[in-house]
């Protein structure tokens, strides 16, 4: 199978659009969005995702990818919007990440840069890793250079802006965590 159309809309909000993943993209993407139902069956305050990225990429890649998966009718936890003057950042970080139903970690060179450092990137990183809703996006670089630095995140497959555009990416997360409840 070349790819499979996931043929599920987001309750509306992808406007009913078939999203066609690559083999490899659904075996990683399919088992998130079960996951992502479930969860808003449990939890339907979460929202569906949190986008982990490093501190140089907030205002550029972070912020694209964020307004293109809002834009999608996705619910995003991003720092730049949900962290207010006077709040502290790692416990709005822990409060976000509880809160969300799948985390995506956007893979840019800064991000490999910044993990080595061990700093707030590196802590949502290892936060993400210890459940199995996690989707990495490389976004300048490659899986190979990211398994020299995260060998966990890197044997996860992802979705790569090297193979598809930023938007295609966003409406393939945004697919994935719409969770369509079927019942």
């Amino acid at each position: 199978m070349a790819g499979r159309p996931a043929g599920r809309p987001a309750a509306g909000s992808l406007g009913g659009w078939a999203v066609s993943y690559t083999a490899a993209e659904w075996r990683t993407i399919e088992p998130l969005a079960r996951q992502a139902e479930e969860q808003a069956r449990e939890h339907p305050e979460r929202r569906d995702l949190f986008l982990c990225h490093a501190w140089d990429d907030r205002k550029g890649a972070a912020r694209e990818l964020c307004d293109l998966l809002v834009s999608l009718g996705a619910t995003v936890w991003f720092s730049e919007k949900d962290v207010g003057l006077g709040k502290s950042l790692l416990r709005e970080i822990d409060k976000g990440l509880a809160d969300s139903r799948i985390g995506i970690v956007l893979v840019t060179p800064a991000l490999l840069k910044s993990l080595p450092a061990e700093g707030i990137a590196d802590k949502e990183l290892s936060a993400l890793l210890a459940t199995d809703r996690v989707i990495p996006v490389a976004h300048g670089t490659t899986f190979d250079a990211l398994r020299d630095v995260s060998p966990l995140l890197a044997a996860r497959s992802g979705l790569s802006t090297g193979d598809s555009s930023m938007r295609d990416v966003a409406t393939k997360v945004a697919a994935a965590a719409a969770a369509e409840d079927d019942t």
